[in-house]
């Protein structure tokens, strides 16, 4: 399971490099078009204005490469935003060693859910009860039980406090 999950996490940061190389080669085109338009540029001497009138279509230039690149910035920081969000959730808050080893595999880093349901908005009862259920073979789950089965009852109290909280961290985290 943590090859599966390295892969996934692997795989989005790869997505993330080509969305940023794909922003960089935007924001390159941009400066190149920017040294064309400066070569290109024709200098018309009228007397004492031109200076001038140039100094203002080299400012105007200026500013609507400003704007294009800073539009890039946004777009470029949207998408890593949205990377984040989807990626994000990987460590989104921390958990306990006895979590990570017991339950992050099936239920997720977080309690997302991953081929076990999801832990999030579990209140620490309803886990706790159900722990108990698995435990002593009363929910059927030769996984849970396996788990479960050498784990006593401080444990098993510890993990259910833990994952109850797991919707409260996540919107501690969400406000950051």
């Amino acid at each position: 399971m943590k090859h599966i999950i390295a892969a996934i996490v692997t795989l989005l940061a790869l997505g993330a490099a080509f969305i940023v190389y794909q922003s960089d080669s935007e924001v390159h085109k941009v400066d190149e078009i920017s040294k064309m338009i400066a070569k290109t540029q024709v200098k018309v001497n009228l007397g004492n204005n031109a200076p001038v009138v140039q100094q203002q279509t080299q400012t105007v230039l200026n500013e609507e490469i400003e704007k294009e690149q800073a539009k890039k910035k946004k777009e470029l920081d949207e998408k890593l935003n949205a990377l984040k969000s989807k990626a994000g959730n990987m460590a989104a808050f921390k958990v306990s060693p006895l979590y990570k080893q017991k339950c992050s595999s099936c239920h997720g880093v977080n309690g997302e859910g991953i081929i076990g349901p999801k832990l999030i908005g579990d209140s620490a009862e309803k886990v706790y009860k159900n722990l108990i259920d698995f435990k002593s073979g009363k929910r059927k789950n030769y996984v849970m039980y396996g788990l479960l089965s050498k784990m006593d009852e401080e444990q098993l109290k510890s993990l259910s406090d833990e994952i109850g909280s797991f919707e409260q961290k996540l919107k501690e985290y969400q406000q950051q």
